[in-house]
């Protein structure tokens, strides 16, 4: 079965975002957020409160709000926001915290995803992932979810490519697989990642697992869908 495009036009690979479309954003994250809050501010005499609103979360549901600067943003763009709370941390330090331990982290895979990978290796698909987190950290999460050996690449922001919203991750995937950049879906939760494949001149695809709403991100994606489980079904239409 041959995949295709709204245009019609035929499709080889897709990319996907991790954080809040291969994996539950607030599930796995907001407690991990929390946890890392309370004991970093508590030991470095921060206001935990005030950071909290910096970056952008709710510290008592331990969910990030929908316009949080940290959701789509770098490991660098969470320093910057961090690193006046922490005047006597180094930023080296600072990154060193965002790089969960199993002891406080669990990633939550969005249900159906692990079904939709398969069906597209099935097809013949090439399959990547293209996140703003640090490579090393999302093979790590990939194989916590068990889903590392559905992908061909992973590209993360520190892979050589730059991060999203820019092209260049979209289009470093692209090269790695050998597929055209206009044979590719780019899946992700947030304008970045449209953005991102766009620019690229991928096929943009909207999921609704993170915490944009449908009516911010339909705008710049050819559909927004429920989530992962719906784009074999879309793709197949």
């Amino acid at each position: 079965m041959q995949m295709t495009g709204p245009q019609g036009q035929k499709i080889e690979a897709i990319l996907f975002d991790k954080d809040g479309t291969l994996m539950d954003f607030q599930r796995s994250w907001g407690p991990w957020t929390a946890w890392v809050i309370e004991s970093r501010s508590a030991a470095q005499g921060a206001d935990k409160n005030a950071v909290a609103q910096a970056l952008g979360f709710d510290l008592a549901a331990q969910i990030f709000h929908p316009d949080s600067a940290v959701i789509a943003g770098t490991p660098e763009d969470a320093v910057t926001i961090l690193q006046p709370f922490f005047p006597a941390n180094t930023p080296q330090e600072i990154v060193g915290w965002l790089d969960p331990d199993a002891t406080h982290f669990t990633p939550a895979v969005v249900p159906g995803v692990k079904e939709s990978c398969d069906t597209f290796g099935r097809l013949g698909m090439k399959q990547a992932v293209v996140t703003n987190d640090f490579e090393a950290a999302a093979r790590d999460h990939l194989e916590l979810m068990g889903l590392a050996h559905l992908f061909d690449e992973v590209i993360g922001y520190d892979s050589g490519f730059g991060g999203k919203p820019a092209a260049g991750p979209c289009l470093g995937a692209a090269g790695r697989l050998g597929v055209a950049p206009e044979a590719c879906v780019m899946v992700g939760d947030s304008l970045h990642d449209l953005e991102a494949g766009r620019c690229a001149g991928m096929i943009p695809v909207a999921v609704l697992t993170g915490v944009a709403r449908a009516e911010d991100l339909a705008p710049h994606a050819a559909v927004v869908l429920d989530s992962v489980a719906d784009l074999p079904q879309w793709l197949c239409s």
